[in-house]
């Protein structure tokens, strides 16, 4: 089974990366296949410095190897080291209905932020369908966000076959509900887009600071305090076991204890979850010619693959 990812490039690894992708991408290594691509084009829509993306590029594939992926398992390459994949949305995109990009959540909600509403973000789910497309994947795990885009690329694909003939695999999306949706300091979905995240290889000092200001109710310290829709509980069940989790939930229902105390144990349980990874990374940092020697391995392996896809999608639609 091919397993295929991608993430991208647009700032600090945070909560939100590490559960929606991250750890189930490098869980997910002893299932198959794994291929995991850094976005960089699709980052260009939101990105305007050229250096600060390359110093992002290589940031991602520090996190990834911090965080356990396996080099010698898996495939991991910059997504632009893999330019066929603009060729293929390109034939993609002729058999794409227009209504069927408008409907998207994503580019819907980005305009509702303010984004220009450029053919870059309108387009993002014809690209995200080549890049699946493009190395016959069969499983994509993906954020519930997500669920529309692999939707939108299964519908693409099943419609490029119908007018060409068989030549794509379509791929199964595989959604995490658990953690999906990781809430952001503010209880919204965890972003940088949002500026509400919290950055796991951040100084102890900046990692507290983040997670004593997540966004409570004005409910009184003796006072029982709501657990449903708790930022707090959300991101303890990630990291803390269900015994301990269960006692602070249970603390919450009878009240006496402020926010400021559980923020406190919350801080605790994630800066103790990280502290391998931590100290993983800073090992890498000291090898920085490492990080480019697995990024060109994988691009090497990645590219001869997408080469035998894009040669099929040729034939398919009668170029030579």
């Amino acid at each position: 089974m091919r397993i295929l990812s991608g993430i991208q490039p647009s700032g600090t690894l945070h909560l939100g990366n590490y559960f929606g992708m991250m750890q189930p991408a490098v869980e997910l290594q002893q299932r198959g296949e794994c291929y995991y691509f850094i976005a960089d084009y699709h980052a260009l829509t939101t990105s305007g410095d050229p250096l600060l993306l390359k110093e992002r590029v290589r940031g991602v594939a520090l996190d990834f190897l911090a965080c356990g992926l396996d080099p010698a398992r898996t495939v991991l390459f910059r997504q632009s080291a893999v330019p066929e994949v603009h060729e293929l949305a390109w034939y993609l995109s002729i058999v794409t209905p227009v209504g069927l990009l408008e409907r998207c959540h994503s580019y819907k909600d980005k305009l509702a932020r303010g984004f220009s509403p450029n053919n870059g973000l309108f387009s993002y789910p014809v690209l995200m369908a080549a890049d699946i497309l493009l190395y016959d994947a069969d499983l994509v795990p993906v954020g519930k966000d997500q669920k529309q885009h692999m939707e939108v690329t299964r519908d693409i694909a099943a419609k490029f076959n119908e007018a060409f003939g068989a030549t794509f695999k379509i791929p199964e999306a595989g959604i995490r509900e658990e953690t999906a949706t990781m809430p952001g300091l503010d209880g919204l979905k965890m972003s940088k887009s949002y500026h509400n995240t919290i950055e796991i290889f951040a100084p102890e000092q900046e990692f507290r600071k983040k997670v004593m200001s997540i966004k409570t109710d004005s409910t009184p310290v003796a006072a029982p305090k709501p657990v449903e829709g708790s930022t707090i509980l959300a991101m303890a069940r990630c990291v803390a076991d269900a015994a301990t989790v269960g006692g602070m939930e249970e603390s919450m229902r009878r009240g006496g204890t402020g926010y400021g105390e559980y923020k406190k144990q919350l801080f605790g349980w994630l800066w103790d979850y990280f502290a391998p990874m931590r100290a993983r990374r800073a090992e890498l940092e000291a090898e920085p010619g490492l990080i480019d020697q697995v990024l060109a391995d994988g691009e090497k392996r990645a590219r001869e693959y997408a080469l035998t896809v894009i040669a099929r999608a040729r034939r398919a639609v009668g170029i030579k």
